[in-house]
């Protein structure tokens, strides 16, 4: 295997700040533990970069009995200057609304000629 091979095969498109905000935009009560396990970096990177991510405004911390609870602010500017015209909202937005189940999905699929019953009030 050739060196750009391997260096092309570790690059991905989002940055580890991305990743931990959108596990906190899910979850706002998410612990920094499991968002570091999820990701595959340490605790303590995790709890850097909640700071970076805290000091540049796009999230607060609340303290809730022995937990935090966090609040993004989804008006934020995305921080190079050729993205800063977007919020970070678009790209949580993006991500987000990716993995929510439509509102107008069932659980159950209907059976034939069931459909025509519901819409009739039978």
């Amino acid at each position: 295997m050739t060196a750009s091979l391997s260096r092309g095969d570790r690059w991905t498109f989002l940055t580890n700040h991305a990743r931990v905000l959108l596990h906190i935009a899910r979850d706002p009560e998410v612990r920094l533990r499991d968002v570091a396990a999820s990701i595959g970096i340490t605790e303590r990177a995790t709890q850097a970069i909640v700071a970076d991510l805290e000091a540049a405004g796009y999230l607060s911390r609340t303290r809730v009995g022995r937990r935090n609870r966090y609040t993004v602010d989804p008006t934020v500017s995305l921080r190079h200057p050729s993205e800063a015209d977007h919020p970070v909202g678009d790209l949580l937005d993006t991500f987000l609304h990716r993995e929510a189940p439509p509102a107008s999905t069932t659980s159950r699929a209907a059976a034939p000629g069931e459909e025509d019953r519901e819409a009739s009030g039978a």
